[in-house]
């Protein structure tokens, strides 16, 4: 992740000085910065997001016990047999 906020940093460096070389008014250059900005931090946050929940499911999926198959076993039965109370018939 590091790598790709970097990379906008970057470019939120470099569009400006690029665009008031082109020609661009300093406002358009500053009004083009300040959305790589936004748009920047909004990529960051939601990779971070993305990163946790990864960590957060590896967690859990690694607290499960596989059986021999590798599938992951509901219970001690497997989950496949039920059992139901037989009632006596009037």
């Amino acid at each position: 992740m590091s790598d790709v906020v970097r990379w906008g940093a970057f470019s939120c460096a470099l569009v400006p000085f690029v665009l008031i070389m082109s020609g661009t008014p300093v406002g358009g250059a500053a009004g083009a910065t300040a959305g790589l900005a936004a748009v920047t931090c909004a990529c960051r946050a939601l990779l971070r997001q993305s990163e946790r929940t990864a960590a957060r499911v590896r967690v859990r999926e690694a607290g499960q016990h596989r059986g021999r198959m590798g599938h992951i076993r509901a219970g001690a039965r497997g989950g496949d047999l039920h059992y139901h109370r037989r009632t006596p018939v009037d």
